[in-house]
Order: C-alpha cells, then sequence, then structure tokens
C-alpha cells in the first residue's frame, strides 16, 4: 500500500512523484491542459511562469484541493488519488502556502504542532518543545526561542517555522508557494539556505516562484509553465534570456519541448551533476 511507503526514505534521485496528462477545466475555462511533471528525491524543482500560467491550480491539484479532470497522478510507484488535503498529506506530500496559516498569538512550539500535538494524556509540553528545538536546529533555522510569539518574528523567520512544521511528519515532497515574496534581501538568503538544506535532508522540493534569481539559486530543474501547459524544463546551463522567452511566449513551443527533452534525461541520471 502507498500508505506504508509514504515515509521510507527515498534515496538520493529516486522518482517519487510522476504527473502524465493532468488537465483541469472549471466549466468552460481550462486551467491546465496535459501537464507532464516529474520530482526526484533530494532535488528542487521550481515551477514558473507568468500569471494565469496554471501554477496555483497544479499546485492545489497536488494538495488535493482540486481533482484532476483528466490525465494520472503516480506517486512512489503506484497511481493515487489526491482527493482531500489530509489524503495528500497522509501520503507524504506537504504544501507552505504563502499565506503560511500560522497563529501569531501561539508560540513557535504551539505552531509546529498545531494539530498534530503530543498527547497521551495530557499535552506533554516537554516533549514537543524538544522535538521542536530538535527539528529547528537540524534545519540550522535562526529562531531566537521555540517559546516566542510568532507576531515578534521576522518574515524569513515565520517562513522558517511554516517550513519546519511541513516537514514534522516527515514528508517526501515539499511544496512551497512563493517563499520569498515580500521578505528583504538578508531574510530571503536564509529562506533559500534553508530550502538547500530541506533538500540535502532527501525530501523532493517543489518551488514556485517569479524570482527568477531566487530560482537559479536553488533549482535543480525549472519547469516552465505557459497558458496551462507545458512550455520547457531547464537548468542553469541555460542563459537567463531563454527561461524568460519560455515564459513569456516568445520561443517556439515546439523548440522549448525539443529542449526539455534533451536537458530530462541528463538531469534525471544525476541531480547532483546538475547543480
Amino acid at each position: 500500500m502507498v500508505y506504508d511507503q509514504a515515509y521510507a526514505r527515498r534515496a538520493k534521485g529516486d522518482l517519487l512523484l510522476s504527473l502524465r496528462g493532468v488537465s483541469k477545466q472549471f466549466g468552460a475555462v481550462t486551467a491546465l491542459s496535459d501537464i507532464e511533471l516529474d520530482v526526484r528525491a533530494g532535488e528542487v524543482v521550481a515551477l514558473v511562469g507568468d500569471n494565469g500560467a496554471g501554477k496555483s491550480t497544479l499546485v492545489k491539484v497536488l494538495a488535493g484541493v482540486h481533482q484532476p479532470t483528466a490525465g494520472t497522478i503516480e506517486y512512489l510507484g503506484q497511481t493515487v488519488t489526491l482527493d482531500t488535503p489530509g489524503k495528500a498529506l497522509e501520503l507524504g506530500i506537504a504544501t507552505v502556502f504563502q499565506d503560511l496559516a500560522l497563529c501569531e498569538n501561539l508560540d513557535v512550539v504551539a505552531n509546529l504542532f498545531l494539530g498534530h500535538e503530543v498527547s497521551p494524556w495530557r499535552l506533554d509540553e516537554v516533549q514537543m518543545e524538544v522535538r521542536a528545538w530538535t527539528l529547528l536546529q537540524e534545519l540550522a533555522a535562526r529562531i531566537p526561542s521555540v517559546r516566542e510569539p510568532i507576531a515578534s518574528l521576522s518574515g524569513g523567520q515565520r517562513q522558517t517555522v511554516a517550513i519546519a512544521r511541513s516537514l514534522l511528519l516527515d514528508p517526501q515532497i515539499i511544496m512551497l508557494d512563493e517563499p520569498t515574496a515580500a521578505l528583504g534581501v538578508a531574510q530571503t538568503a536564509e529562506v533559500l539556505n534553508l530550502i538547500e538544506r530541506v533538500r540535502d535532508r532527501g525530501h523532493g522540493v517543489i518551488l514556485i516562484s517569479h524570482n527568477m534569481e531566487d530560482v537559479r539559486a536553488v533549482a535543480d530543474r525549472i519547469v516552465v509553465l505557459r497558458l496551462g501547459r507545458n512550455n520547457g524544463i531547464f537548468t542553469n546551463d541555460n542563459s537567463h534570456e531563454e527561461l524568460v522567452a519560455a515564459i513569456t511566449g516568445a520561443s517556439d513551443n515546439s523548440v522549448s519541448r525539443r529542449a526539455a527533452r534533451k536537458l530530462d534525461e541528463p538531469a534525471h541520471e544525476s541531480i547532483g551533476d546538475a547543480r
């Protein structure tokens, strides 16, 4: 069963998630059409595109918020149906949305364990605090205290708490929606370093961002969506101009897809070589 496999850590480079022909329609509007996407253990896949490209819809499909109209989703080698957010999380696909969904009046520990409190008979504050410190130390997070209220933390520290919370159940894949939006230079660097550490732990990371500098800093592969369709797969070997051309539609789709197929094969063979 997939549920039994979800929390067994995969080796670096193993295929975790595969989308084939995924489409999503809202009435007469086609938001996604024949999307293909692979995510492997220990890699960061950036999902980029202009407004209306379909990034948010695809994330919600993978998060179990929307169900695809057509296509298949394979997770850990088995075809799955992500019909609820709880199902996606249970399988091992965690999402950190842009609004973070943190409770500002609660401290770091309470936010990390919200909905997953340790309470065999009564709330075990000590165990939760120890686990919180352990996780944050593994991520080299710059949090002054786990008893600090969220309201007193910086934007980068809040993002760190949200990412750490997503790691609490040890998922295979973590999706980050615009994690550096509205952050300063120092806070952005802190979050990008955190993303690299999450990748180094063996998780597959899907990064949604409009900031091409951030994307090129941490991504192993860059998947471009345009008007709800795949429009190329790139690495840092490609120029900034090629990437922008795929995003804006300046390049021919067929040329981009041929280049994407060529780039995708060596990236699958050795993720480490692409960095």
